[in-house]
């Protein structure tokens, strides 16, 4: 197969491409760049835990560290930015999280309780790390009370929801206030994946099926799908959803999107096809993919301006992901968009903080 990839006037593969050859994209300057990494995860003590429901789907051993690596913030972590070149980590409670938590109380004071650990531990290396508020959408009021106090006064730069909330999702009207207060803060909100609220019938007796496999990335791509098809960004236009794990395999499906939603019936259409609200209102990361024809292809369908490069530490190798980038097949131009100018746009992270 030969074929050439262009994003917008610049080439990305600088020729020809043979997929039959070991490595199908040529590389390019593996300078290690200043980036900015977007979902790096941590676990503090009031959720803690939560996170044993997830135990049955990692080898004990490698549970193990991934444990270990959730808590540490220091040395070890900063070594690890370093060798990969990332100056900024913006750190996020993980999955679970308050997410599956039944009683309301409980989910609003384990979330403050979160948000000011990680304040805690940003104020110790306040140059390298930035954070994403933990709420209790279980009662939506103090979820806005809680982002506002964490926005303003703890200085986070957006909201990481852990999927579903006890079966409900983002798109339901209850959540209206809360998308209002995200757009009056100029904030994101990042979608990341959790369990599925129940099993589907396919997917018992499969068990390898089930967590980062396949099973949430379904889950994720679903939830993000009920936000474009139930009007989310109709009803909040300004709003702005960031997906991660190369945005959950949505890119490569647009024109299909397009497609199926053209032949629905009339009560059934949306104000805009879906392709074009998901390019204005999500951005992705290529948090936990370290592939290039998926980057090139996420570039082509989202634009150059609606990736951000992740690494979904301690999930995924840090350094892997890293080099990766730095290599990447495409320019340095989009690799400096990737790296650090989109992300430091919509967190309004400035260039100066950190100059080369």
């Amino acid at each position: 197969m030969r074929a050439s990839t262009f994003i917008g006037s610049s080439t990305l593969l600088g020729g020809i491409c043979d997929s039959s050859k070991s490595e199908a994209f040529p590389r390019s300057n593996k300078k290690n760049r200043p980036k900015i990494a977007l979902e790096e995860h941590f676990n503090s003590p009031s959720c803690a835990p939560y996170l044993k429901s997830v135990d049955d789907l990692f080898d004990p051993e490698i549970l193990a560290k991934i444990s270990d690596n959730l808590v540490e913030f220091d040395e070890k972590r900063l070594a690890k930015m370093d060798a990969a070149g990332i100056r900024i980590a913006v750190l996020s409670q993980t999955s679970p999280g308050i997410q599956q938590e039944p009683n309301a109380e409980k989910a609003k004071i384990a979330a403050k309780q979160t948000n000011d650990f990680l304040a805690s531990n940003i104020k110790l290396h306040s140059q390298r790390y930035r954070g994403f508020a933990c709420v209790a959408l279980q009662d939506p009021k103090s979820a806005i009370n809680e982002l506002e106090r964490c926005i303003n006064e703890l200085g986070f730069v957006g909201v990481l929801i852990n999927g579903h909330t006890l079966g409900h999702y983002l798109d339901e009207p209850f959540y209206d206030e809360f998308w209002k207060t995200l757009v009056k803060l100029d904030v994101p909100l990042y979608l990341h994946p959790t369990g599925t609220y129940d099993q589907p019938h396919m997917f018992q007796g499969c068990p390898n099926i089930n967590g980062a496999f396949w099973s949430w990335t379904c889950e994720t791509a679903s939830h993000a799908l009920r936000l474009v098809l139930n009007g989310v960004f109709d009803r909040h236009p300004e709003a702005r959803v960031i997906l991660g794990h190369m945005g959950e395999a949505l890119p490569f499906e647009l024109w299909r999107f397009d497609s199926r939603t053209a032949i629905r019936p009339k009560n059934q259409q949306l104000s805009r096809k879906p392709s074009e609200i998901i390019k204005k209102n999500i951005m992705i990361t290529t948090a936990g993919v370290c592939s290039d024809s998926a980057l090139l292809c996420s570039l082509a369908e989202m634009g150059n301006n609606s990736v951000m490069f992740s690494t979904d530490y301690p999930y995924e190798d840090i350094l892997l992901a890293g080099n990766w980038i730095n290599s990447a097949p495409i320019s340095e131009e989009i690799k400096q968009k990737v790296c650090w100018d989109n992300a430091a746009r919509i967190l309004k992270i400035k260039e100066s903080v950190f100059p080369e």
